[in-house]
């Protein structure tokens, strides 16, 4: 006997239930911070984000990365092993950090960010002078 299908009665039917929103998934990039002389360089891997996807702000000395990846290949996924996920990571800046000064650039799928030294924060040299 072959296998069928049937529908239930609609007396047996569970009660429609109300559909909620896709849960999205966040992750830490990996990230390196690197010291130099002028600031901090932080590079962070951020595969599948585009440059439109990627939020990069600092609002009360914490520095938020978030991104959203999407896949880019054109067409209807017909099979798929793994699903892209996105990314969010926050630090705590000091006040030796130039906030106004910050620079981002993202190539393939890493995000550099150049985080200057505030003025004050500096070394410098000081003058003696003879008196």
């Amino acid at each position: 006997m072959a296998e069928q299908t049937l529908e239930a009665p609609e007396a047996q039917q569970p009660p429609m239930t109300e559909s909620t929103r896709h849960q999205e998934r966040y992750v830490a990039p990996p990230v390196d911070i690197y010291e130099t002389r002028d600031g901090l360089v932080v590079l962070a891997d951020v595969p599948g984000v585009a440059q439109e996807a990627l939020d990069v702000c600092v609002d009360h000395n914490v520095l938020t990365i978030r991104g959203h990846a999407y896949h880019v290949v054109p067409g209807e996924v017909t099979y798929r092993e793994y699903d892209l996920v996105n990314f969010f990571r926050q630090f705590e800046l000091s006040d030796q950090v130039d906030q106004s000064h910050i620079t981002a650039d993202l190539k393939s799928g890493v995000l550099t960010l150049h985080l200057p030294k505030a003025q004050e924060a500096k070394p410098c040299q000081i003058k003696v002078q003879a008196t």
